[in-house]
């Protein structure tokens, strides 16, 4: 089934309930086209006071954005989205019903209905499946007789444009919309429709908006066009709204799909006009250089530009109240020697209302070079003392690194910045430290593991040359011979 207030005119996907004979609609377009012209009920969870009868007159909605009032004769429960049949000339329509309850009152006072209208036509019931095909198959017509009634137009030479047709609920009567810049005699016109398509002919004609709300459409924001979702009344735009706004007068940006000015202009030009109070009229000014000519407006920073003569390419931004004061000036008579005095202020340069303690409001305290001896003095300091496994070992003779690298260093402790061609009694050795063994953790070689194998074969002549007289001299010098 198709909703009468789908945008598109095919309509949207609904659920009908065939057991109660209640129809309920459901919108399935994405964009909110179908649901265009929609009204909120802020008062659907309020009850009356008791004792108040509900108010007996609903918005009913059909195709488009086609909205009427029907008084609610039989006291039907009727809510929004209800597809109900109302009365009509002739026989009956089906519509959806947009609005119910208090709400109501305020629509009917913005178009100036009368409530107590006599004249106001019925509800006559809640559709029946019966009344929902038939509306169905009527607006699948819609397209094909769009298509002829179109042929037929430019058969009779018809200087109009038919835009969208709406067939009734009963398929008793058919509504062409069309547009036309004159008059056009289409008596011929209906003739022949009325044969064509067997049902009564009624034309409507509509102007460039109108037609582009019934049509939709998305507009150059990006956005759905606001004469297809919410706009109802059609104001006169004209170029002074450009004009105010200090808008290009350019008709390609100006203009909408209807081919007319956007009313979105009219949206924001009262603002612009209370605005525009505090500036005075743009007129040339006298000074003693010469003649200054207005050239634009900038109502938002609140400048007005001048340019000279003999430099046309060179703006001068003054102020409003500056410009006013010139121009009161010119009325007296007299000439203003520049058009914006200017006035150097300095600076103040304000401390900080804070204790930079750890530096952060730096934003180059990375940037600065790290020097190299920062990094050998790191290197040292990470070294434990008195531990010299990790360098390279040197062979005596070259000075070279060792060219056995495998094979496993001697337990010599902290002796190995001594002299390696010192092989006599070491009495100058300085004394071995306390403290705790550097290489606790490091794990035992084979000598380690047997500590009963002597790793030093020089162990034992040193304590021999440590045991000799002191008057035999020790180092490297060969012991003296003996006496004969």
């Amino acid at each position: 089934m198709a909703c009468g207030g789908c945008s598109s005119g095919r309509g949207c996907s609904t659920a009908t309930s065939t057991k109660s004979g209640e129809a309920a609609t459901g919108s399935s377009c994405s964009s909110g086209g179908c649901n265009k012209m929609n009204v909120f009920d802020w008062l659907s969870d309020m009850q009356l006071p008791p004792g108040q009868k509900p108010f007996d007159v609903v918005e009913v909605r059909f195709k488009n954005n086609r909205k009427e009032f029907f008084r609610n004769v039989n006291d039907l429960s009727l809510g929004t989205g209800d597809v109900i049949a109302v009365e009509s000339s002739p026989g009956h329509d089906i519509g959806t019903v947009s609005l119910s309850g208090e709400l109501v009152k305020n629509q009917l006072k913005r178009k100036n209905i009368n409530a107590a209208d006599p004249a106001m036509k019925k509800v006559y019931r809640k559709a029946k499946q019966n009344d929902i095909d038939k509306w169905m198959e009527a607006q699948n017509l819609e397209k094909t007789t769009l298509v002829k009634a179109r042929e037929f137009a430019l058969r009779l030479g018809l200087q109009m444009k038919i835009g969208d047709v709406e067939y009734q609920g009963d398929k008793t009567k058919a509504i062409f919309y069309y547009t036309a810049e004159d008059r056009v005699d289409f008596r011929e016109l209906i003739k022949v429709m009325a044969e064509e398509f067997r049902v009564r002919i009624e034309m409507r004609q509509i102007g460039a908006r109108q037609e582009a709300a019934r049509l939709g459409g998305i507009g150059s924001c990006g956005r759905e066009l606001c004469c297809s979702t919410w706009l109802t009344d059609f104001r006169s735009v004209t170029t002074s709204a450009a004009r105010y706004q200090q808008l290009s007068l350019n008709p390609l940006k100006l203009a909408g799909q209807c081919g007319k000015l956007k009313c979105c202009l009219n949206y924001e030009l009262d603002s612009y006009l209370d605005a525009l109070k505090d500036f005075p009229e743009p007129t040339d000014i006298e000074t003693v250089r010469g003649r200054a000519r207005h050239q634009k407006t900038d109502i938002f920073k609140g400048v007005m530009y001048y340019t000279f003569f003999d430099e046309p390419d060179q703006f001068i931004a003054v102020p409003n109240f500056r410009a006013k004061e010139l121009i009161e000036m010119n009325k007296r008579g007299e000439k203003a020697e520049v058009l914006v005095v200017q006035v150097k202020e300095k600076a103040e340069v304000k401390a900080p209302d804070f204790e930079n303690v750890v530096g952060q409001d730096s934003l180059t305290r990375f940037d600065k070079a790290k020097s190299g001896n920062n990094k050998r003095k790191k290197k040292k300091g990470n070294r434990p003392a008195g531990d010299g496994q990790n360098r390279p070992q040197q062979n005596a003779e070259t000075k070279g690194p060792n060219p056995n690298p495998n094979r496993p260093p001697q337990n010599k402790g902290p002796q190995q910045n001594r002299p390696p061609q010192n092989k006599g009694p070491q009495q100058n050795r300085p004394p071995q430290p306390k403290g705790p063994n550097p290489n606790a953790n490091k794990p035992l070689n084979k000598n380690q593991l047997n500590p009963n194998r002597n790793p030093n074969p020089n162990q034992n002549r040193n304590r021999n040359n440590n045991r000799r007289p002191p008057n035999q001299g020790g180092g490297n010098n060969p012991p003296a011979p003996p006496s004969q």
